[in-house]
């Protein structure tokens, strides 16, 4: 199998629920083939470096995924006929993507993303308490120690 990125720029004046059934497709083109999808990554509303469809702006999105060319050309035949979809674009990044390896770092992405959470709380927790550097009293025995070396 080999590993695809495909990028999409979809019409900016799209709310959320007119954007996700288009979301919906690919990945239900991806389950139907019997692929993986890796990522969705959703860039946003961002100025396109010319107008397409008479738009300045366009909502980004990346796909990220192990497929085949039949999955290819179904997801592109989808982009082309659907209007909201300004461009897309579709690269490949492997020619022999071995999907167990890719999986084992998708798992392991998720528990980097668990991970970070709750060591921050616990360095919350364990802090030790450090006086206000405001103190009034801290603040007057400074002043006197510079103003005596002067």
């Amino acid at each position: 199998m080999r590993r695809y990125e495909t990028f999409i720029i979809i019409d900016p004046d799209l709310s959320d629920e007119e954007r996700s059934p288009i979301f919906e497709k690919a990945k239900d083109l991806i389950q139907q083939e019997e692929c993986l999808l890796v990522m969705l990554d959703e860039w946003g509303a961002k100025k396109l470096a010319y107008e397409i469809k008479k738009k300045s702006r366009g909502y980004y999105v990346r796909l990220d995924y192990c497929g085949t060319g039949k999955l290819v050309d179904e997801m592109e035949r989808f982009f082309r006929i659907d209007d909201r979809v300004m461009k897309y674009m579709t690269v490949l990044l492997d020619k022999y993507a071995d999907i167990e390896l890719i999986k084992e770092e998708m798992a392991k992405a998720e528990v980097k993303e668990i991970e970070p959470d709750q060591n921050e709380s616990d360095i919350e927790q364990d802090a030790p308490d450090i006086p206000d550097i405001n103190d009034s009293e801290t603040a007057k025995d400074e002043t006197t120690k510079t103003t005596e070396s002067e």
